[in-house]
């Protein structure tokens, strides 16, 4: 069966240039920065940061940066590796120095959205991810992220409709293993099971059977409330005379 999106935890999964290069990051010390182009630094830094050394990759990138200081890009890949390193200020910040070179970038502002997220800024966060969302609104991951900070708000309807967009566009972008988005971020088991049922009443208006149940079992583990509701929210009326659904949550007796 397949597995929902991972609810217990925060995974920030920003968008990742995949253009790396296939040689080794030179040691530190061997390293000539000054001698190399633009765009040696740049792969380097692409290959540092895929190597998980986003200390080099910074220095890479900053140098990148001052050898060709209105490329957008170069300081959306900064900021990503500064946010690898927990230098939320200094990632903000370069992601902002990316918008401002190119106001189209939706990355970059996805980018500064998933930093003010992070720091549980969520209304600052949903402004941001609304304004990638505009400017690529085919982009699944833009979706989710402005769901999770609706949801982290405690704006079920809109969260619905984002987690439902993003899954037309992907159908397999909540689930667990899917490496695009945020989770919401989950204050309590109550919430964790809230957050269950709303991805159940998702699956269930698209009729996705297995992947609902999954979800209301996690619901019901996690003790939400008012299963009972599948008996009565419209998303499920396809769904009432599944056995399956009756196995996860017993229909109401008949009095």
């Amino acid at each position: 069966m397949r597995s929902i999106t991972k609810i217990a935890m925060v995974a920030v999964l920003l968008s990742l240039t995949r253009n790396t290069a296939a040689a080794q990051v030179p040691q530190q010390s061997d390293v000539n920065m000054s001698a190399m182009t633009t765009a040696q630094l740049e792969s380097a830094g692409d290959q540092a940061r895929a190597e998980k050394d986003f200390p080099m990759a910074i220095r890479y990138f900053q140098a990148a940066v001052r050898k060709a200081p209105k490329i957008a890009t170069l300081y959306n890949k900064l900021g990503l590796a500064e946010l690898k390193n927990n230098e939320l200020i200094a990632a903000r910040r370069d992601f902002e120095k990316a918008a401002k070179r190119d106001p189209k970038n939706a990355e970059a502002i996805n980018n500064i959205g998933a930093v003010d997220y992070m720091r549980k800024n969520y209304n600052s966060a949903a402004k941001y991810f609304k304004k990638a969302v505009a400017l690529e609104e085919t982009r699944a991951t833009f979706h989710i992220n402005l769901g999770a900070a609706w949801f982290s708000q405690k704006k079920m309807e809109r969260a619905v409709l984002e987690y439902a967009r993003a899954l037309e566009i992907d159908p397999d972008s909540l689930r667990q293993n899917s490496k695009v988005g945020v989770a919401a971020q989950i204050q309590s088991p109550e919430e964790r099971a809230q957050y269950a049922y709303l991805l159940a009443k998702i699956y269930a208006r698209r009729g996705d059977v297995e992947d609902c149940l999954q979800c209301l079992r996690k619901a019901k583990e996690d003790g939400y409330r008012n299963l009972a509701n599948v008996y009565k929210d419209e998303e499920f009326s396809r769904m009432r005379d599944n056995p399956k659904l009756q196995e996860v949550v017993p229909p109401p007796v008949a009095k």
